[in-house]
C-alpha cells in the first residue's frame, strides 16, 4: 500500500490528537487533584510541567535535523513510548520527586512527539506539497482539546487521576504506537541536481536572519499564549465568574473553532499566503481578551471561539510560514532552531499565568493581549518573497 497524503494527513491526526491530549491538555484537568494527592502545591505541578516543556527548547534542533535526515517515524514511535512510560509513572508517583521525573519523560515524548515533528516528517515525505497536509493533520487534531478535556474529567471522575492517565498510556501503545510504526521508515529521496548545477550552500541569504528573528518572536510569544490557555482555560473562566460546569463548556468549543478556522484555511490554501493567515490569527485573541475583561463570564462563549479559531490558525502557519519563506531544505532543523524562544516562554507560560491568575485574571489577560499586539506587529514587519506576492 502507497504512502499518499491522504493516509499521512489520517495517521498523524489520530496520534496527534492523542500526544496532544495526553500532555499539552492534562494539567488543565488533572492538576489539582495530582496535587492534593502527592503532597505539592497545584503551581508547583504546573512549574514541573513547565521544566517538561523547557526540553523541547534544548532538544527541538537536533530531532529536527535527525527528521531531516532519517525521517519522522523513528522520532514519533519513540515519543509514543515516552508518553506511555510517563503516564504509568504518574499513575505510580507518591512522592513530589517521582511526579517531576514522570513529567520530564513526558517532556521528551512532546520533543519528539507533537506538531515541529509531525511537520518536519511531512515536509520530508512530500517536500513543498507538505502545506495542504499539515493543515489536514491540524485539522483533526483540533479536536485534542474538545475529546481531551472531557474526557480527562469523565476519567478523573470514573477512576480518579491515576486512572485516567493509565488510560491516556494506553491510547499510546495500543494506537498511537503502532499507527507511527506504520510511517515510511525514511523522507523521500531527493532528484540528483545536474551535473552543471550550482552547488546549494546552506549559508543564510541576505535579509534571513531578521526574518528568523521577526519570526521567532510571533511564535514565542503565540506559543505562550497557546501553553497558558491550554494548561489553565477553565480556571481561567472559573476566575472571571463562569461555573465549573459552564467553564468546561466552553473550553470546549476551543476544538470546534479551531477546526473551523483551518477548515476555512483547508478550503483556500492555494490562495493565501500563510503569512496572511498568520497576520489574522494573531489579532483574534486581543479582540477576545478584551470582550472578556469588559463584558465578563457572558463573553465566554466568544472568547474560547476567537482565541480557539486564531490558536487553530497559528498552528498551521508555524508549519508553513517557514516552508513558503525559506523552503523545504533543512526545514526540521529550521524549524527547531525557530522554535527555541517559543519553547523557552511555553515553558515558562503555565507556571507564570498560574501566579498571575492568583492575582488578577483581567492583569494576566491583558499582559497576554499586549503579547499578541507585539506578535502581529512582528508579522506586518514580514514581507513575501517577491515570486510569492
Amino acid at each position: 500500500m502507497s504512502f499518499t497524503p491522504r493516509r499521512a494527513v489520517l495517521t498523524l491526526g489520530v496520534t496527534q490528537t492523542i500526544g496532544y491530549a495526553c500532555s499539552t491538555y492534562l494539567p488543565a484537568t488533572l492538576a489539582k487533584p495530582m496535587a492534593a494527592d502527592v503532597g505539592m502545591s497545584t503551581s508547583a505541578v504546573f512549574l514541573a510541567f513547565s521544566a517538561a516543556l523547557l526540553l523541547q527548547a534544548v532538544t527541538g534542533p537536533r530531532i529536527g535535523r535527525l527528521v531531516d535526515q532519517r525521517g519522522g517515524r523513528l522520532p514519533l514511535s519513540v515519543a509514543s513510548v515516552l508518553f506511555a512510560a510517563g503516564l504509568i509513572g504518574l499513575a505510580l508517583s507518591h512522592t513530589p520527586a517521582a511526579l517531576i521525573i514522570s513529567w520530564f519523560v513526558i517532556g521528551f515524548g512532546m520533543s519528539a512527539g507533537l506538531y515541529d515533528i509531525a511537520f518536519a516528517g511531512l515536509v520530508g515525505w512530500f517536500g513543498a506539497d507538505a502545506r495542504r497536509s499539515i493543515t489536514g493533520v491540524t485539522l483533526i487534531a483540533g479536536f485534542a482539546s474538545t475529546i481531551g478535556w472531557p474526557l480527562t474529567a469523565w476519567l478523573e471522575h470514573a477512576v480518579g487521576w491515576r486512572g485516567a492517565c493509565l488510560a491516556w498510556a494506553a491510547l499510546n501503545i495500543l494506537i498511537a504506537l503502532p499507527l507511527h510504526l506504520s510511517l515510511p521508515r525514511a523522507p523521500a529521496p531527493k532528484p540528483e541536481p545536474a551535473h552543471d548545477a550550482p552547488p546549494v550552500s546552506d549559508a543564510a541569504l541576505p535579509g534571513d536572519t531578521a526574518k528568523m528573528v521577526l519570526m521567532a518572536t510571533a511564535f514565542a510569544v503565540q506559543s505562550a499564549i497557546g501553553s497558558a490557555m491550554s494548561a489553565h482555560l477553565p480556571p481561567l473562566l472559573n476566575a472571571i465568574g463562569v461555573g465549573a460546569a459552564a467553564a468546561v463548556a466552553a473550553a470546549a468549543l476551543v476544538g470546534p473553532a479551531q477546526v473551523a478556522a483551518r477548515l476555512a484555511e483547508f478550503a483556500l490554501v492555494r490562495r493565501i499566503h500563510p503569512l496572511i493567515s498568520g497576520r489574522f490569527a494573531v489579532a483574534m485573541f486581543p479582540i477576545g481578551a478584551v470582550l472578556l475583561i469588559v463584558f465578563g463570564g457572558i463573553a465566554a462563549a466568544p472568547f474560547t471561539i476567537l482565541y480557539g479559531a486564531g490558536n487553530g490558525l497559528f498552528t498551521i502557519v508555524r508549519g508553513a510560514l517557514p516552508l513558503a519563506l525559506f523552503g523545504e531544505r533543512n526545514y526540521g532543523r529550521r524549524l527547531g532552531v525557530l522554535n527555541v524562544p517559543a519553547r523557552l516562554l511555553q515553558a515558562a507560560s503555565p507556571f507564570v499565568f498560574a501566579l498571575m491568575l492568583e492575582t488578577s485574571a483581567n492583569l494576566a489577560l491583558a499582559i497576554m493581549a499586549v503579547g499578541s499586539v507585539l506578535a502581529l506587529g512582528a508579522l506586518l514587519l514580514l514581507r513575501r518573497p517577491e515570486s510569492a506576492a
